[in-house]
């Protein structure tokens, strides 16, 4: 048995099921994994990554694996692994995995360290904690990182800010950026997932509420998109207004947090920021309002000043916890204001994550292939990755598209031909 740390060993085969499952929807990732296993591109690498632990993780790890990499698996955030996933990957993959569902954050970072011991050539992020990590408390690593990869908005925004400021020792590509991730995984993606997750947690009907959505990037775009088709009346909080006249545009009613605080019966953030719903925001809520995060740390909501405003606190469902205002009201966070729709549910559909995933495996490979080439900075995934995923994607599906012919090639790469 590999190094691990996970709930229950005995939790492997239910856990082998789910990603079988999971896989037969993931058409480009086993493609990539195809391709992996005869040309191994990632032999020798040590890869650690540090991801949130589902079904759709194992497929990417099992494929980075067939690939000739030496993987080691660790969670992202502390409420969204799958305990049976993780222990399949032990049993069933034989990739060592630090990960378990409701880790407190002592035992999260124990498991970041743990991942960090394989002295990683390679680093695969979701939240960028490994490089961080490297960075302040592992610098002796450094040496051995080639580059990594990051895959989501919070991670990207974290490392864009230590290459200004001239701090990050190794490149790293932004999977996230690529357009076959954001395009799909952020908007359906984390669309269809959060409201998944919220009415898992919930059980509420979303038709006929006030549905408040806290930015709206491509994840918030998402999120109000499935709200307002499930028949709630979406409200938008921006703070940019470019994207709040695009709300508006799409026909979102827009206001300022404390203005929404009020008629609001459900509320997500989604923006990468820090106190986005505040205390003061708190003793206007309705009574019973359910406040949740899809953001990727769980700062986005103030639970600190939450608790300043409350006398009292009880786990009144499982991911729901009610506090009780000191004016009387009663406030319902969930998933303890982590992600929700990684705390209640199973996150991402897996043929959403296998472009996202496809885009990992393909940036460790152009990692290793141009990594000791490329500048200590934040790089795109390359356009021709990018365009393949997509064409292997419509592959897939069945699905043809045009080709420019001779004539339009010409007219499209001349300046003469005019009105």
């Amino acid at each position: 048995m590999v190094k691990s740390d996970i709930k229950d060993i005995k939790l492997a085969e239910k856990g082998r099921l789910r990603i079988e499952w999971a896989e037969q929807n993931m058409p480009v990732l086993r493609l990539i994994k195809k391709r992996f296993q005869k040309e191994k591109p990632l032999k020798g690498v040590r890869l650690s990554a540090c991801l949130h632990v589902t079904t759709e993780t194992a497929c990417l790890a099992d494929t980075l694996k067939a690939g000739g990499a030496d993987v080691v698996v660790c969670a992202s955030n502390p409420l969204s692994t799958q305990d049976d996933v993780a222990s399949s990957l032990v049993k069933n993959f034989g990739i060592p995995t630090y990960a378990i569902k409701g880790e407190g954050k002592k035992t999260y970072y124990d498991h970041i360290t743990a991942a960090l011991d394989h002295t990683p050539m390679v680093t695969m992020d979701d939240g960028a904690d490994l490089v961080s990590t490297i960075h302040t408390e592992r610098k002796e690593l450094i040496k051995n990182v080639i580059g990594g990869t990051e895959e989501t908005t919070t991670g990207v925004i974290r490392l864009r800010s230590m290459a200004e400021k001239g701090v990050l020792r190794f490149p790293v590509i932004s999977v996230n950026d690529a357009s076959t991730k954001h395009f799909f995984d952020n908007r359906y993606g984390t669309g269809q997932s959060t409201v998944d997750g919220i009415l898992r947690a919930t059980n509420r009907l979303i038709a006929g509420s006030t549905f408040v959505v806290c930015g709206y990037g491509w994840c918030g775009k998402g999120v109000a998109m499935r709200a307002h088709g499930m028949g709630a009346n979406v409200v938008i909080v921006e703070i940019d207004p470019i994207r709040a006249i695009e709300a508006v545009m799409d026909g979102y009613r827009v206001m300022p947090i404390a203005d929404a605080a009020k008629i609001g019966d459900m509320f997500v953030t989604v923006t990468g920021d820090i106190n986005v719903i505040r205390k003061e925001h708190f003793l206007t809520m309705k009574d019973g309002a359910i406040v949740s995060n899809s953001g990727h740390f769980n700062v986005e909501i103030d639970i600190t000043g939450l608790e300043k405003v409350s006398k009292r606190k009880r786990q009144i469902r499982e991911f729901v916890d009610e506090y009780t205002l000191k004016n009387g009201k009663r406030v319902n966070l969930l998933g303890e204001g982590r992600l929700i729709n990684l705390a209640a549910a199973e996150g991402h559909p897996s043929s959403v994550m296998d472009m996202s995933f496809a885009n990992q495996a393909l940036g460790a490979e152009f990692m290793i292939k141009q990594g000791k080439r490329l500048e200590k900075k934040v790089y795109p995934v390359p356009e021709k990755i990018d365009k393949e995923i997509a064409r292997l994607k419509l592959e897939a599906m069945g699905i043809k598209i045009d080709k420019l012919t001779k004539e339009q090639e010409k007219y499209l790469a001349s300046w003469e031909m005019g009105t």
